[in-house]
C-alpha cells in the first residue's frame, strides 16, 4: 500500500515519494521542519491511510532510551517484599513495558511515532540505534529477548533544536518539510475552512506570507496559527477590508494568533509608529 495522503491532510509529492521510500526500505522516517508544519500530524495519517494502529512515543528533556524499551520498578517490588506480597516472586510483575515494546509485540504492523527526539540528552539517539537496527531488544532482569513481530513504520520528528548524530542519521530515510507556497497553503485551507471566500482567503493569506517575510520577527508564524487565525477570522466574518492595513496600524487584526511573543508585536507597534512619524 502506497501512502498518497488523505482527504484530511495535504501531503506534497516529495513528502509522498519520502514516506514510501521509508517504509520500501523499512528505514525509519525522520522527519524535520519548522514547528506546525505537520510532522507529528504526518505519523497519524500515514497510519490512517495504512489501516495501521498508532503508537506514540512523545519525547520530554527527561526522556531516557531505555524508557522506550521498559522499566523495572525496583521500589515498589522491595516495598511489597516487605509486606510479603507473593508478587514479588514473579520480577515481570514489575516490568512496564515502553513503547518500543509495544510496538514489537504487536501481533499486527503498527506505526510508531517518536515525537521531537531533538528534545531528549544527545545521547538518546545512538542509545536506540541497536534496537532500530536489529529490532529486538535483551530484558537483563527477565534474560528474554524481545524481537519484533513486525517490523513497525517508525517515523520520527525533529524541531532542530540540536543536531543528531552521523550515526543515527545514516539508519534513518530523511526528510525536511519545506513550509508550503502560497498554492499548497490554499489546499490546507480548504480542507480545514471548506467554503471560504476567495477574495477574504487570498487577502488574509496575503498579509500572513507579509508578515512572516517581515524582517527582524523572532517567531513565524506556522501553518497552524494561520488556520487558527482563519477561523477567528470567519467567526468574526470579518471582510478583506477589515483586514487591509495603511500601515498606520502595522498589527494584524487579531494578532495574538500569529505573533506568540512581545518582541514580535513591539516590532510591528515600532513599524506602525515610523508609518506615522512619514505622514
Amino acid at each position: 500500500m502506497k501512502f498518497e495522503g488523505t482527504d484530511s491532510y495535504v501531503a506534497t509529492d516529495d513528502l509522498t515519494v519520502a514516506v514510501n521510500a521509508a517504509v520500501t526500505l523499512e528505514r525509519p522516517l525522520l522527519v524535520k521542519g519548522e514547528p506546525g508544519t505537520g510532522k507529528t500530524e504526518l505519523a497519524r495519517q500515514v497510519a490512517q491511510a495504512m489501516g495501521m494502529r498508532l503508537i506514540e512515543w512523545h519525547v520530554k528533556s527527561t526522556t531516557r532510551a531505555a524508557q522506550g524499551l521498559y522499566e523495572y520498578d525496583a521500589v515498589s517490588r522491595l516495598r511489597d517484599s516487605q509486606l510479603g506480597d507473593e508478587r514479588v516472586q514473579d520480577v515481570r510483575n514489575y516490568i512496564r513495558r515502553g513503547k518500543l515494546w509495544e510496538a514489537f509485540a504487536s501481533e499486527e504492523r503498527v506505526v510508531l511515532l517518536i515525537d521531537e527526539i531533538d528534545k531528549a540528552d544527545i545521547e538518546f539517539p545512538n542509545d536506540l540505534l541497536q534496537e532500530l537496527d536489529r529490532m529486538e531488544f535483551h530484558v537483563y532482569e527477565t534474560g528474554e529477548t524481545i524481537r519484533a513481530r513486525h517490523r513497525p513504520v517508525i517515523i520520527i520528528t525533529s524541531n532542530n533544536e540540536k543536531e543528531l548524530p552521523d550515526a543515527f542519521l545514516r539508519r534513518c530515510f530523511f526528510h525536511y518539510i519545506r513550509f508550503p507556497d502560497l498554492e499548497t497553503m490554499k489546499r490546507i485551507v480548504a480542507v480545514h475552512h471548506p467554503g471560504i471566500k476567495e477574495a477574504l482567503l487570498t487577502t488574509a493569506l496575503t498579509q500572513f506570507y507579509e508578515i512572516r517575510d517581515q524582517q527582524g520577527l523572532k517567531k513565524k508564524p506556522s501553518t497552524s496559527e494561520v488556520l487558527d487565525w482563519l477561523k477567528l477570522l470567519l467567526a468574526e466574518d470579518l471582510s478583506p477590508e477589515d483586514l487591509r492595513r495603511d500601515g498606520v496600524d502595522a498589527l494584524p487584526r487579531l494578532h495574538g494568533a500569529l505573533l506568540k511573543n512581545e518582541q514580535d508585536v513591539h516590532l510591528f507597534e515600532r513599524l506602525a509608529f515610523m508609518a506615522r512619524r512619514q505622514r
